[in-house]
């Protein structure tokens, strides 16, 4: 069971290094960097984005530092501020790799520790990721207040003050959890990862799953042997055609279904077209 937390998204950064471009809104396999990172933290309870509003997949409360542009550390006590929970995940929008497993790691990493006040993403190169975390609520809002009034504003106060003066624990994670945006070539590389054989159909699923709202989870391997068994067993259009009605018979099932409904009539149908199929071998 998923630790109960609220997620602070940090999108106002002023992206300098892609010459002011609008970062969040950059797209990478036809979504917004946002809408990827909004999709990692679905579980969260309540999502505040610190940055300027605009159109979301998922809905969001949005707030803004001040001044803006004063850095993630005045951006994060802006969004710190609207949530509600006791275990914070704190992300910035730059991150089109982070998954929602990398996510649970780090709030298990947090339930499993009871002296942690965070657990922080550690990059391979051993480099800590305070803007890939969850913190405890309460040691996060006294650090920041007390930072805020030794400084007199949070205003380009550096993270280390923050995370420093904290209990820290940490997730070791691959590559691609950590990777963010920060230059026109990051985007070219994640634009191209997403491309390769073995993740452009995930990614493909993910980005049709939140274009349509659906939160569904189904078993893909499934739907493409049976689009597989319909092409060579009656004709090659059968197959998105007998997709298609699948998915349809799965919501006339409705929400109680769920993933088992879509692999219920999957299975069905799968197993129509191998009858199908022996005749035609028959008859041959």
């Amino acid at each position: 069971m998923t630790t109960a937390h609220d997620a602070v998204v940090l999108a106002g950064g002023a992206a300098e290094r892609l010459g002011g471009a609008d970062k969040p809104g950059v797209r990478i396999g036809g979504r917004a960097l946002l809408d990827r990172v909004l999709t990692a933290c679905r579980g969260a309870d309540l999502t505040v984005v610190v940055g300027d509003s605009r159109p979301t997949t998922r809905p969001v409360r949005w707030t803004r530092e001040a001044p803006p542009g004063g850095g993630p550390l005045v951006a994060l006590g802006a969004g710190v501020r609207e949530t509600r929970a006791d275990v914070l995940l704190v992300l910035s929008a730059d991150l089109p790799f982070l998954d929602d497993d990398t996510v649970r790691r780090l709030l298990g990493a947090l339930s499993d520790d009871p002296d942690a006040d965070a657990v922080l993403l550690t990059d391979p190169n051993g480099r800590d990721q305070p803007l890939v975390a969850v913190y405890r609520s309460a040691p996060l809002r006294r650090e920041l207040a007390r930072i805020a009034a030794e400084r007199g504003t949070l205003a380009d106060g550096p993270l280390r003050a923050l995370t420093g003066a904290l209990r820290t624990a940490r997730v070791t994670a691959g590559p691609l959890a950590s990777f963010d945006c920060d230059t026109w070539e990051d985007i070219a590389t994640a634009r191209a990862r997403i491309r390769e054989h073995g993740t452009v159909l995930d990614e493909w699923i993910t980005a049709v799953k939140d274009e349509l709202g659906i939160e569904l989870d189904v078993d893909t391997g499934l739907l493409l042997d049976l689009a597989r068994d319909a092409a060579h067993g009656v004709a090659r259009p059968a197959a998105p055609l007998t997709t298609f009605l699948v998915g349809y018979a799965a919501a006339r099932a409705g929400a109680e279904g769920g993933p088992e409904a879509v692999a219920e009539a999957a299975r069905k149908a799968a197993a129509l077209a191998q009858r199908w199929a022996a005749e035609q071998d028959e008859a041959e």
